[in-house]
């Protein structure tokens, strides 16, 4: 018959006194560090949004600029270029105004052989900031476009 011997081995386990602290300082321990957190945060998210909303405004700028500068170098009337570019830039609010558009020199009726005369664009918009903080910031598109097309 065969004998099977249990050896139980006893951990010594060492408790360390903490100094007992109560649910409710605890939570205000964790109020007062939200309390510090919580303005840097809504910084961070209110200038991530003023920075997204200042870069659409660029892009649509530069769109607006590229549209109106191709229908006056295949036109070379400004009017329709004018209303290219107010119907390319829909997303900026308030919209576009006729002062906000310069045009360069018109293109030439006909072109000579040799010469690449080009037709210029520039769309310049007073940007309102959402919080007031800081602003209005001036953001310019441009569009260059070799006349004829």
């Amino acid at each position: 018959m065969a004998v099977s011997q249990h050896h139980s081995v006893v951990l010594s386990t060492c408790f360390v006194e903490r100094p007992v602290v109560s649910e409710r300082s605890e939570r205000g321990a964790v109020a007062v560090e939200f309390a510090l957190i919580a303005p840097v945060l809504v910084m961070l998210l209110l200038g991530i949004m003023e920075f997204s909303r200042a870069y659409n405004a660029q892009a649509s700028l530069s769109a607006a600029a590229r549209e109106g500068v191709r229908v006056m170098a295949i036109t070379g009337l400004e009017a329709p270029a004018r209303s290219a570019a107010k119907n390319a830039a829909i997303s900026l609010q308030p919209g576009l105004q006729d002062a906000d558009i310069q045009f360069g020199a018109p293109c030439p009726s006909t072109v000579s052989t040799g010469t690449s005369p080009q037709a210029t664009i520039t769309i310049t918009y007073s940007l309102s900031t959402m919080t007031g903080i800081a602003g209005p910031f001036t953001i310019t598109g441009t569009g260059a476009m070799l006349c004829g097309g």
